[in-house]
């Protein structure tokens, strides 16, 4: 049994990031990766469903939603496999961000506050770049090369790009990416994380620390996580290709044949949950 919880999975994920009387995990992780630029004091957890303007549009549910004491917005996603359109979906996400800042009335200008997304990615999407783990995206002009708006952020982390060793870990923002890709895998506390924010992300992701109840979630929480990966390994050694439709019909059979969670296949698939809805009835039936 591991020691440690894995960071890729939704309750490992949520445990450390997701409750608000550890914010200051969250806070410390999002100062690092905007390099100071943009210091967090303080934030507040918001809900993290967003509804369309009617009940047919479609929803988006992220995995953590958040604002700083500036009122600028802060989506925090984890995707645990490829998608063909991850980055239509990631601004497809942040529009709602966007649009909800509109206020009533002729006095609005149109003023808005910053958005940025910050995608953890368990995959990579770039292979042109193998030792380019982060992704720091705005929109730019395309003959000064300046930022055209800076309002509106892109942070994309693929993990699996990172491969420094705990010996070679020089900054609190290596010791985030190397937890991400390493925590689960730790065989105990190494002395480089014994003390200050470390500290206490280790002993919140100590699996030994938790009560029964939260054990056997985390269980469930790992198997859907390790279902999934084992499912698109399949599909990978198979040779098909990623994204077509019957194929994330298929991930999803495979999904609820294995009794996961409706919510975390809408995640795993970009499926809608009327979709895989209608999957298991006809499954059912």
């Amino acid at each position: 049994m591991d020691k440690f919880i894995n960071l890729f999975t939704d309750f490992g994920f949520k445990k450390i990031f997701g409750e608000e009387i550890n914010k200051e995990l969250l806070i410390h992780f999002l100062n690092e990766l905007l390099s100071g630029k943009e210091k967090i004091k303080d934030i507040t957890y918001l809900k993290n469903e967003r509804l369309g303007s009617n009940a047919r549009e479609r929803r988006a549910v992220y995995d953590l939603y958040c604002q700083n004491e500036q009122d600028e917005k802060f989506i925090v996603e984890v995707q645990r496999v490829k998608q063909e359109f991850f980055k239509d979906r990631s601004i497809y996400y942040a529009s709602f961000a966007l649009q909800e800042q509109a206020k009533k009335g002729r006095e609005w200008q149109y003023e808005l506050k910053g958005v940025y997304t910050i995608a953890i990615l368990d995959f990579i999407f770039d292979l042109k770049n193998p030792e380019k783990v982060a992704h720091h995206v705005k929109l730019l002009d395309e003959q000064t090369h300046q930022v055209f708006y800076d309002k509106l952020s892109f942070i994309y982390l693929e993990i699996p790009k990172f491969q420094k060793e705990i010996h070679q870990l020089q900054s609190d923002y290596d010791r985030w990416l190397f937890l991400f890709k390493n925590l689960h895998k730790l065989p105990d506390k190494p002395p480089l994380f014994q003390s200050g924010i470390f500290k206490e992300v280790l002993d919140l992701a100590e699996i030994m620390n938790m009560d029964k109840q939260q054990q056997a979630i985390y269980d469930d929480s790992l198997k859907d996580y390790q279902d999934l990966k084992a499912a698109m390994d399949t599909y990978k050694k198979e040779g098909r290709m990623e994204g077509r439709k019957e194929e994330k019909i298929e991930v999803a059979q495979n999904l609820l044949s294995l009794g996961s969670d409706i919510t975390f296949i809408v995640k795993a698939t970009g499926l809608t949950i009327q979709e895989i809805e209608e999957i298991k009835k006809a499954s059912d039936s």
